[in-house]
């Protein structure tokens, strides 16, 4: 149903917007799509369009977020015509009321998760261990054919073995190559990521986006386009810090190896964490709208 509260955008202004939008996504979508029409794979950016399994034109969509109705025209675009979208008197608006069981509590796991995310301490010495842990001993080099490791083996294992590994993300942790794993200080699991994700780590800042997409509608398309773009930044960072050379990508190291790089590393990282926590407040703030207002 629709409320009171909703802003009414006139359809000559949300199509401008929807162009817009459209625009802005296109300059990471078209270059994807190319790299995909020509069997081609970028080892860094790729990995937003193919580990979050989001399509590539989910990212082009234009969607107000919830709260706003806007002027129905004929053709509408075929996003808007589907549920959860209703029409009343010539205005379209995402509807709570056509929320199934699944749905909310999919909604609610990911307003939980991130809130809890928000509510805890940053840890800023993990030094991006991770991508280490993933290549140790050798035997899965997970992008080892589009690029190579910057260092022999046996220093990558040395540097695992001898530093504290700290990762608190499960869909990282379960990367680990198995010799790596009981290294990790924590053993996150898929059920206990309400509690173990922290604001600063890489991961869960990269996985706004994520949520962001498991969101949309009701998550506008605006504040999806920002996460992507800072989980793009994220990345490069992230791979930057990695043991892959990625210099004929434009992508300078950061030496976690050495004392100095991983000062570097604490640094950005919490520059970034900064970023992303504005982003995590929008998204916990725009799902708390539609938990609260969904039928009794």
């Amino acid at each position: 149903m629709r409320t009171s509260e909703q802003t009414i955008i006139p359809a000559a202004e949300w199509q401008a917007r929807a162009a817009g939008h459209r625009a802005r996504a296109e300059q990471w979508s078209l270059p994807a799509r190319q790299r995909r029409g020509s069997n081609r794979s970028h080892p860094v950016e790729d990995f937003l369009f193919t580990y979050y399994h989001s399509p590539i034109s989910k990212l082009e969509e234009w969607h107000p977020g919830y709260g706003s109705a806007f002027e129905s025209v004929e053709p509408l675009p075929a996003w808007l015509a589907k549920n959860p979208y209703r029409q009343t008197d010539g205005m379209i608006f995402a509807d709570p009321a056509r929320l199934d069981g699944k749905e909310i509590t999919r909604l609610r796991w990911i307003h939980d998760l991130l809130a809890a995310t928000a509510d805890r301490a940053p840890n800023h010495a993990c030094h991006g261990l991770h991508e280490w842990a993933m290549v140790y001993r050798g035997t899965e080099v997970r992008h080892s054919t589009t690029t190579a490791l910057r260092l022999p083996q046996a220093e990558i294992d040395a540097l695992v073995s001898s530093q504290p590994v700290r990762c608190s993300h499960f869909d990282a942790f379960r990367f680990f190559h198995a010799e790596a794993r009981p290294l990790n200080r924590l053993q996150p699991t898929l059920n206990d990521r309400h509690d173990l994700e922290q604001p600063a780590c890489v991961h869960a800042n990269m996985d706004l986006y994520k949520w962001a997409a498991k969101s949309v509608p009701w998550v506008g398309s605006e504040l999806l386009l920002d996460c992507f773009e800072q989980a793009l930044e994220l990345r490069h960072f992230d791979m930057r810090a990695s043991p892959y050379d990625l210099t004929e990508y434009g992508l300078d190291p950061v030496r976690i190896e050495t004392p100095d790089g991983r000062r570097d590393y604490e640094q950005e990282q919490k520059r970034l964490a900064v970023k992303a926590a504005p982003l995590r407040a929008r998204l916990i703030m725009a799902l708390a709208r539609v938990l609260r207002d969904l039928p009794a």
